[in-house]
């Protein structure tokens, strides 16, 4: 995929072209523990179906030779029934995106929206899978909205900023 779009300033004339283009998608890091096996399955396989689910979700990025980004989306579940720990999943999905010609800005949204909901995908399905070859049945976790997290992370980031404390340089 690879999309070029025209920028426009404040009067609407044409700035530049950005460039955006995903480049790979892989599995950076993959953990999975069950460490109450088997004694979970000899017990009523049906509680099994009722895991209380506790799940988190982060995501990073590093800058890569040229205009190329490696961003992560990482996540870490934890299913337990009652007070047992039934599996551990932590995962990190992550993708290679080439990201040339926004500003600061532009870039930084496409960083924490677009490239998360892209990775999302292929995060749910490794999740979903390891659990499955974990004898356990399948969780499908709901979609995200990366655009309504990322707005709510820079509105909590602006507001840390104009909590009223001031830096002074000497």
């Amino acid at each position: 995929m690879d999309e070029a779009v025209k920028e426009t300033n404040g009067n609407g004339s044409t700035t530049g072209t950005g460039q955006f283009a995903l480049q790979k998608i892989y599995i950076k890091d993959l953990s999975f523990e069950a460490p109450n096996t088997p004694d979970v399955f000899t017990n009523n396989e049906s509680e099994l179906n009722e895991p209380q689910i506790q799940l988190n979700l982060k995501n990073s990025h590093a800058n890569l030779a040229g205009d190329n980004v490696e961003v992560l989306l990482h996540a870490s579940l934890h299913a337990t029934l009652k007070e047992s720990t039934l599996f551990m999943v932590e995962i990190d999905q992550a993708g290679i995106f080439l990201i040339k010609g926004y500003g600061d800005k532009e870039r930084q949204a496409l960083i924490g929206t677009y490239c998360p909901s892209a990775l999302f995908p292929y995060l749910r399905e490794a999740i979903s899978d390891v659990i499955g070859k974990g004898g356990f049945p399948a969780i499908l976790l709901q979609p995200i909205n990366f655009d309504a997290l990322f707005a709510q992370a820079m509105q909590e980031q602006s507001a840390q900023n104009s909590d009223g404390s001031s830096v002074s340089a000497h």
